[in-house]
């Protein structure tokens, strides 16, 4: 990847990003200024109008979600095993009640005030009492996973924060997916006399109806409510528990009710409100009680001085099943027990607010550290908005862990269900976070894919039927499973782990050379995909095509790696020949000038393999519909942008490729929608700029192309603009992402939820991948190498990074022509026996390596832009190490 120069001494952008000028893009559209999006803000503030639409997912990995609203109100209740549109408890919102002096008490709800509209058949109606007084007005800031809103209000005699998160922390996704929110609120007092202050929180118990029942509890710091419902049968989907707690009541006065006193019409949250009103407090309990249950913690604040009200919300709901989730299953196990893995670990509610509670200064201190890391890395802070809004994903219904601790994942999440099932292969090719956050969990899926998901003829299910092991789906996506091979080895390359791979590697041979059987993608066995290829269109390309052969070429080339690691050299030989000769033919063939092309090929249904169609695309395999033609497609190139990721290389002429990107940004890009037609589903319309995935300059449009051509999907424009990211598009590739994050501004759109077939759709973590092309970062893993090139040449460049073992963040800095690289290790550890540095070092001159430091033996070898040290021995990196060296 080649440098793109930056010039020096201008003032840094809001965020922390700097905001030095960039060369002259390379493509069509390039730019002598810096584009717009190296301005957006990071993190994110949000205010006004822009509240509206945020919802903040809080909770695990895996674990289901609670949203965190724009004005601070609880909504998007999605604990219960699947999304559920719209849904939240009768009640569930904080209060705040303030003294000063002699003056009369101030009560609120501990939210900002309602927004517009404000219609509906009965106005707001009556759920969490939006008639009474809230504050005027907030300000929501995020960096997933941490929010924090800054509320607002002339009247109060304090300042009120609110800081939200649930434990994030890379590598660990035990301790990330806790079914967990910590809301934790500051209240400031500027005054020069203390205040006394009380902040209630109300919640209806969430666990069916009738037989509610609410129970305090107190475990060493924790105090609070344990809600279940003892009437509801066992395999009920709301037989669980939910925990209202509150973290050090001790430090204040702590009063709860087990219930709202019970009454008709609205007496209930009337009698609530006059007893919190009255004296900050609540109690004493009424003989007959609703489910509402309420803690309440008052503190006195003295002047100038602030104190925290740390709630904490967990929640344990064990039957999941096919069915209630929508996620299909083999016929008569629809309704078997999948579980959750955060179920299997704590017995109740109350069980995994007490490990939160015990573990709470570790897992926010490192929660805290990633949020840092990320927040100082000096990239666009566009780029920064969309790596980490979509990891948002992970907590959502949009994925789980079943009882055994396996992950899977929809497509995205449908109003009541999850959206198409399946772990699908084809959409989850796109995503590059998994991988580097959470690696055990992309070795879960890459063991399920290369496991019974892949048939001894090698035909890999691109949906996955549960239970598992039972029943096979019988269909292969060509780019899907060509996907799984690249990301089989990105996993082993981020790890090294020699072993996993080997014990893997027999089925993914097998689903490699799936392309060449009879009737199948490469029947003729030449290095390209001529047959029926099913793909993430939802159609079967037939034909050569750029979108599966370069998946193809992509997988040829990790097939060669992993043969050549695990002592296959025959395999490694003729997947080279195969790869080199499907280069040429794409090349030669497909490449039109400006970008690669369809060829519409012809096949009778007798020479097309078995499990190669699912029924959605074309029923004539002779004249086929629903083809690419001549278009000039977004991902044309989706299989290089991962091998970019994954460290393979090129996989078709550097020319060609460039030059189909600058198409991709003259004619896909439309930077403006107002003239744009589209009768297909609409994700941008209108002023907004966004990248279409298919346009036909040439006018050769087949008169049915694929489905969704006229659409803007994010996940494909992240695949495109990163791949410019890595193909010297620099300024390119940052405005298109910035165009994105533009449109998710929570006005139009919640700002954590980029949808697709689906609310939080996977393919859209395709957008860590910025963050890995611009640090210029790579692990291998077997080689304990450690490769740094940030492609810009800032002063000063600072960036998170991860591996397979630890994470932290690393530093160079450019002065008189030397390089300082400092890699700091935040969590975990890391094996190093060589380092590889940009350098514009002619040659051999002074340089010094430490570890913390101590000076360790080093030798430096120069090389055309490339400085490697390499240590006699390995070091190995724990947590607060720091490595040193300059060149």
């Amino acid at each position: 990847m080649k440098d793109v120069a930056l010039g020096a001494g201008t003032a840094a952008l809001p965020g922390g990003v700097a905001g030095e000028k960039s060369a002259r893009g390379q493509g069509s559209g390039g730019h002598d200024e810096p584009p717009a999006a190296w301005e957006i803000e990071f993190p994110r503030r949000f205010s006004g109008n822009q509240l509206r639409m945020l919802s903040f997912p809080l909770g695990g990995v895996g674990a289901g979600s609670i949203g965190l609203g724009g004005r601070g109100q609880l909504q998007e209740w999605w604990i219960f095993n699947r999304p559920d549109k719209g849904n939240s408890p009768t009640y569930a919102f904080p209060s705040i009640w303030i003294r000063s002096g002699n003056r009369k008490p101030i009560a609120r709800v501990l939210e900002a005030r309602i927004l517009p509209p404000y219609e509906g058949p009965s106005g707001l109606g009556f759920a969490n009492v939006p008639g009474l007084p809230r504050l005027a007005s907030c300000t929501f800031t995020g960096e997933f996973p941490l929010a924090r809103l800054d509320f607002e209000d002339s009247e109060l005699p304090a300042t009120i924060t609110l800081e939200a998160f649930t434990p994030f922390i890379p590598l660990e996704p035990d301790d990330s997916g806790l079914p967990v929110a910590v809301l934790r609120y500051r209240v400031a007092n500027p005054a020069t006399s203390r205040v006394t202050v009380s902040i209630a929180f109300s919640i209806d118990n969430p666990a069916g109806n009738e037989g509610r029942q609410n129970d305090y509890r107190k475990s060493g710091r924790l105090e609070g409510l344990l809600m279940r419902n003892p009437f509801l049968p066992a395999q009920h989907p709301l037989a669980g528990t939910f925990v209202l707690g509150v973290l050090d009541p001790a430090e204040g006065k702590l009063s709860y009710l087990r219930g709202w006193p019970s009454g008709r019409w609205w007496e209930s949250p009337l009698l609530f409100w006059d007893d919190f009103s009255s004296d900050g407090e609540v109690g004493p309990e009424a003989s007959a009680r609703t489910a509402v249950g309420a803690l309440c913690l008052q503190r006195e604040i003295a002047a100038r001085a602030e104190a925290e009200f740390t709630f904490l919300l967990s929640w344990h709901f064990p039957n999941r099943t096919p069915a209630r989730c929508g996620w299909a299953a083999p016929k008569g196990h629809e309704n078997d027990l999948l579980g959750n893995h955060y179920c299997a670990r704590f017995a109740d509610a109350w069980a995994a607010a007490e490990y939160a509670t015990v573990h709470l200064p570790r897992l926010e201190s490192l929660t805290r550290q990633f949020v840092s890391a990320m927040r100082q890395t000096t990239l666009p802070g566009a780029v920064k908005d969309a790596a980490s809004a979509n990891l948002s994903t992970l907590v959502t219904p949009t994925s789980f862990r079943t009882q055994d601790g396996s992950f899977h994942g929809f497509e995205g999440c449908n109003d009541q269900v999850g959206c198409c099932f399946g772990n699908c292969t084809h959409v989850y090719a796109y995503e590059a976070a998994i991988a580097s956050l959470f690696p055990q969990l992309s070795r879960s899926l890459r063991e399920q894919q290369f496991g019974f998901l892949t048939s001894a003829e090698g035909l890999m299910d691109y949906r996955e039927l549960l239970p598992y092991g039972i029943e096979r789906f019988g269909v292969a996506a060509a780019d899907g499973q060509m996907a799984c091979i690249i990301k089989l080895y990105y996993d082993w390359r981020l790890s090294g782990d020699t072993p996993w791979l080997k014990k893997l590697w027999p089925a993914a041979k097998r689903a490699l050379q799936f392309a060449w059987i009879p009737g199948g993608w490469d029947a003729n066995k030449d290095g390209v995909m001529e047959g029926v290829q099913h793909n993430t269109y939802d159609v079967e390309f037939i034909g050569p095509n750029p979108l599966c052969g370069v998946w193809y070429l992509g997988a040829l080339r990790a097939g060669e790696e992993m043969a050549r690691v695990v002592g296959d050299a025959t395999a490694a030989q003729e997947y080279r020949r195969l790869f080199e000769q499907g280069s040429r033919w794409i090349d030669g063939n497909l490449f039109n000038g400006e970008y690669y092309i369809q060829k519409i090929g012809s096949l009778s249904k007798d020479q097309v393999a078995k499990g190669l169609t699912e029924g959605m695309g074309s029923a004539n395999t002779e004249s086929p519909t629903f083809q690419l033609g001549e278009g000039c497609l977004v991902d044309q190139l989706a299989g290089q942008y991962f091998a970019q990721i994954a460290g393979l290389g090129l996989l078709l002429d550097r020319r060609n490729v460039q030059t189909a990107l600058q198409s991709i940004y003259k004619y896909n890009y439309k930077r403006a929608l107002f003239e744009h037609e589209c009768v297909m589903r609409t994700f941008a319309l209108n002023g907004e700029s966004a990248l279409v995935i298919c346009d036909y300059p040439r006018g050769n449009r087949p008169q049915v192309p694929f489905p969704y051509f006229e659409e803007v999907m994010t996940g494909f424009e992240y695949s495109a603009a990163i791949l410019m990211l890595y193909m010297e598009m620099v300024n390119e590739g940052v405005e298109l992402i910035g165009n994105i994050r533009r449109r998710y501004d929570g006005e139009r759109r919640n700002a954590w939820d980029e949808a697709e077939c689906g609310y939080h759709y996977a393919r859209p973590m395709a957008s860590w991948a910025a963050l890995l092309a611009l640090s210029g970062f790579r692990y291998y893993g077997a080689e304990e190498r450690i490769e740094a090139k940030p492609p810009m040449n800032q002063e000063h460049f600072s960036c998170f990074w991860s591996t397979a073992t630890g994470w932290g963040s690393f530093s160079r800095q450019l002065q008189k022509g030397r390089v300082q690289f400092s890699l700091s290790l935040i969590h975990g550890t890391l094996a190093c026996r060589s380092v590889a540095l940009t350098s514009s070092r002619p040659g051999p001159g002074k340089s010094s390596a430490s570890l913390d430091n101590r000076a360790i033996a080093h030798e430096v070898h120069y090389n055309e832009n490339e400085a490697l040290f390499k240590f006699p021995q390995q070091i190995t990196l724990r947590a607060g190490d720091r490595l040193t060296l300059i060149s």
